[in-house]
């Protein structure tokens, strides 16, 4: 198996969502990092890796390739149901968080069900704590409603960012500053700030609860329920064993499609071979450092930094500098990426966990021996759960296309406004028939794996962005469990009312401006 490792950092590269990247900036084509141009060619040759894979193939592990073959004969039983509601949601993630928030503040019974012990997903126990951009190139706040309701409850100690008078600047200094701090793009200071995992947690839970959310913690949905192409709810598993939950409204929040797919609808796979964005890592952070101390470094030492980073290729093959957390002693690593590997293989993503454990400790070593600021540094946490970037994405009613991009006006049907990948491109609406599947009833998608194609999915898939279409999912969910409907058949004009009275950003249809 050929692993490939994306390592995001090259001599004097700084690395940005590959959408956002400087290098490619302004190139004609499809604007994607894998456009075929001098600059991203040598930004490929320093940032690629090509390692095989030394967990389960190569021999020097104690795990061999699968033997096993044939089946087994589940035996027939009596599942009990658990509970009954109008509206569950399926994955306690950014999406389901905002699913299960705006779902209940339209009137509906909620439950949402998460396999882990929090809240949040990637944004919490995927350590993803740097949220991607929230504001158009102008400064305008457009991923609004949950988003900012989330981020505005958290103490100013559990978030750190750029002050809002100066989103949308073009100040080179101010610029220089936030881009060291992952709120500047293009020489634009933009949203995009780095948050407390443990605070975000807590805020989603007590948000929910007085929202009045059933919350199920450590529990797998394994089976949908499916009557008359219409989804009724799912089978799942936790530690009582194998129980029913049945809704009027089913919203996946899973990020992967599980209840979706396993239910018949249609998805997509295809990626760009090798994009960063199609890629896995766990994440992790390092206590114990001086964040400003290494920025001083890296901001005002470019030849040494250049140094570091060879240094650091040519001894652990892979290398990746750090992010800024919300806190100056917390340092951020979210990768190395690898990809090649599934999300869907038990065996790839346990390889992909081993991997990055040791990638975390070969870091921690090389930045306290070699890095300023890093003298101290210790192994603080690995991420709980795994990064995935892409799995599967749903096969819509409607669908995010790269064709789009540059249109900047809302869609009839629209339910939130996503910022572009660059200054080139205005806003991109965003549609609710990509939350919808083609045929699948009782059903709604949100989050990463809504209906989009790969280009597009380089950004819907961002925190933010899952905000953006969980909340949405929510409140259509709950209106056709209130009405009685399916969700395709909600009424647009009442969504959008709907969404708008929760504080959503969403513009009448044909408007342009985004603000």
């Amino acid at each position: 198996m050929a692993v490939k490792y994306i390592v995001p950092q090259a001599a004097n590269h700084e690395y940005c969502p590959p959408h956002e990247c400087p290098a490619v900036a302004g190139l004609d084509g499809r604007e994607n990092f894998m456009t075929d141009t001098p600059a991203v060619r040598e930004i490929r040759q320093n940032e690629d890796r090509f390692l095989s894979s030394d967990i389960f193939e190569s021999g020097r592990y104690i795990f061999p390739k699968r033997n096993g073959e044939g089946f087994v004969t589940e035996q027939t039983r009596d599942v009990p149901i658990y509970h009954k509601c109008d509206v569950l949601v399926v994955g306690g993630g950014p999406a389901g968080t905002a699913a299960a928030l705006a779902a209940a503040r339209t009137g509906a019974e909620v439950v949402v069900m998460e396999r882990y012990n929090h809240l949040g997903g990637l944004s919490t126990g995927g350590v993803v704590i740097w949220i991607d951009r929230m504001t158009d190139w102008h400064g305008n706040l457009v991923i609004r409603g949950f988003a900012e309701e989330v981020l505005d409850r958290l103490p100013p100690e559990g978030k750190a960012g750029p002050d809002r008078a100066i989103w949308g600047v073009k100040d080179e200094a101010l610029a220089k500053h936030w881009r060291l701090r992952t709120s500047a793009f293009h020489g634009i200071v933009t949203w995009a700030p780095t948050i407390d995992p443990e605070r975000l947690k807590l805020t989603s839970q007590e948000m929910l609860i007085d929202a009045g959310c059933r919350i199920v913690f450590h529990s797998w949905a394994a089976v949908p329920i499916v009557e008359e192409g219409a989804v009724k709810g799912v089978i799942f598993e936790s530690k009582e064993g194998r129980q029913a939950l049945m809704a009027k409204v089913v919203v996946d929040c899973t990020g992967d499609g599980d209840v979706f797919a396993r239910a018949g609808a249609g998805f997509d796979t295809d990626i760009e071979e090798g994009d960063v964005h199609h890629s896995m890592n766990t994440g992790f952070m390092l206590g114990g450092v001086d964040m400003e101390t290494w920025l001083a470094f890296r901001g005002q030492q470019e030849a040494a930094f250049a140094e570091l980073n060879t240094m650091g290729r040519d001894q652990l093959g892979f290398f990746q500098t750090p992010y800024v957390s919300w806190r100056n002693d917390i340092a951020l690593f979210l990768g190395p990426r690898q990809s090649g590997l599934s999300a869907l293989n038990v065996d790839d993503i346990t390889e992909v966990e081993i991997r990055s454990h040791r990638f975390m400790q070969a870091h921690c070593d090389f930045f306290r021996k070699n890095a300023p600021g890093f003298e101290n540094a210790y192994m603080l946490l690995s991420a709980p759960q795994l990064g995935v970037r892409h799995t599967r994405r749903l096969a819509g009613a409607g669908r995010i296309e790269r064709s789009q991009w540059g249109a900047g006006v809302a869609l009839a049907d629209e339910i939130g406004v996503s910022p572009s990948v660059s200054p080139k491109f205005p806003v991109v609406s965003v549609p609710y028939g990509a939350l919808v599947p083609t045929r699948l009833d009782g059903l709604l998608a949100a989050g990463r794996h809504v209906s989009c194609d790969a280009n597009s999915h380089g950004f819907m898939r961002e925190i933010p962005q899952c905000w953006l279409t969980g909340h949405a999912a929510g409140a259509a969910a709950g209106i056709a469990a209130n009405r009685g409907v399916q969700p395709r058949n909600v009424d647009i004009a009442e969504l959008q009312a709907t969404l708008r009275k929760q504080g959503a950003f969403v513009r009448e249809a044909g408007e342009s401006a985004s603000a």
